[in-house]
C-alpha cells in the first residue's frame, strides 16, 4: 500500500492488499451499499453485507442500535474484538465510511476502508461471487456506545454555529444554495426548506476523490480544506443530508489529514431543514 503521505495510512487498504488477504482468518470484509440489492448481484468473495437501515439503525427510534444489538451483529458476522474489518461499498464508499464510523462509535477501531471501493475492484476485473459466506459465531464484547467524541447533535451544532465554529457542508452546490433539497439525479425531497447552516463552508465530498474513486493525496486534500479556511487545529462539524456523505468527509479529515476534533452531524439537513426555530442561510 502506498501511503501518499496520509497521517493514518493504515486506515486504508488497496485492492491489491485485499486480494492477497481475503482468506486471512482474522479478516472480515463488509459491503455496505446505498442500493440494498446490489450485494446480491455479486460481491467480493468472502464479503458479508451490512444493511445500513436494518443492521445499523434502530427500527423504532431515529438512532443507532444499542450495544447489545451491536454485539449480536458482530457475533452473527463472525467478528471478534481483535478481528480486522475491511469496509467497502458503492457510491465511492459513502456507506462504507458510514458503517466504519458507526463501528467507531462502539469502539471497534480495528477497521479499514478499501480505497476505491466496489467500483475499483470491479473495474480492475477482480472476481465477484453471489455466494453468501457463513462464519462461526463469536463472543463479542462491546462497551457502551460513545457519542461524545465523533458524533454531533442538533443543539451542539446550533451552539457551534452561534460561536462561529467551523462547519463543513459536504452536499452538492445545488443543495448548499437551496436550489435542491436532495442530491442531483434524486427526487427533490427530504426537507421542507433549502439552504445551509449559517456560516458553513461548502466543500462537496466528491472533491476528495479521483475519477476511480480513490482518495486524493495528502497534499491535495490538505490544500482542498485549507483553501476554505479549515485547519487541523480547529473543532470541525461535518454534515450532509442524512450523514453518509459527511461520514466520508469525516474519514478524510480524521484518518487521512489527522484532524483531532471532527464530529459528524448525522441528523444533518433532514433534521436541520425540518426543525422549527433553526436558522438557515442562502447565498
Amino acid at each position: 500500500m502506498g501511503t501518499t503521505g496520509y497521517v493514518n495510512p493504515d486506515a486504508l487498504v488497496s485492492t491489491e492488499w485485499l486480494a492477497a488477504h481475503l482468506n486471512d482468518a482474522n479478516v472480515r470484509v463488509i459491503e455496505s451499499d446505498e442500493d440494498q440489492l446490489l450485494y446480491d448481484t455479486g460481491h467480493i468473495p468472502g464479503a458479508q453485507k451490512v444493511d445500513w437501515v436494518q443492521d445499523l439503525n434502530d427500527q423504532t427510534v431515529r438512532d443507532y442500535i444499542n450495544p447489545q444489538q451491536f454485539v449480536d451483529l458482530m457475533s452473527r458476522k463472525g467478528i471478534a474484538n481483535d478481528t480486522t474489518v475491511i469496509f467497502y461499498g458503492d457510491k465511492n464508499n459513502w456507506w462504507a465510511c458510514y458503517a466504519y464510523w458507526v463501528f467507531n462509535l462502539f469502539g471497534h477501531t480495528n477497521a479499514k476502508v478499501l480505497d476505491g471501493g466496489r467500483k475499483k475492484w470491479i473495474d480492475e476485473g477482480r472476481p465477484t461471487t453471489r455466494e453468501v459466506p457463513a462464519y462461526p459465531k463469536t463472543s463479542y464484547h462491546a462497551s457502551d456506545r460513545d457519542d461524545s467524541k465523533i458524533r454531533a447533535f442538533r443543539d451542539q451544532v446550533l451552539n457551534h454555529a452561534r460561536k462561529n465554529g467551523v462547519l463543513v457542508d459536504v452536499r452538492s452546490p445545488q443543495e448548499f444554495t437551496g436550489e435542491r433539497l436532495h442530491m442531483p439525479d434524486y427526487p427533490n425531497e427530504g426537507a421542507l426548506r433549502g439552504g445551509h447552516i449559517p456560516g458553513a463552508h461548502s466543500i462537496p465530498w466528491a472533491q476528495a476523490v479521483r475519477e476511480d474513486g480513490t482518495f486524493k493525496s495528502y497534499e491535495e486534500l490538505k490544500a482542498l480544506y485549507a483553501n476554505k479556511g479549515v485547519r487541523d487545529d480547529q473543532d470541525v462539524i461535518v454534515y450532509c443530508r442524512i450523514g453518509e456523505r459527511s461520514s466520508h468527509t469525516w474519514f478524510v479529515l480524521t484518518n487521512l489529514l489527522g484532524f483531532k476534533n471532527v464530529k459528524n452531524y448525522d441528523g444533518s439537513w433532514t433534521e436541520w431543514g425540518n426543525s422549527v426555530g433553526l436558522p438557515i442561510e442562502k447565498p
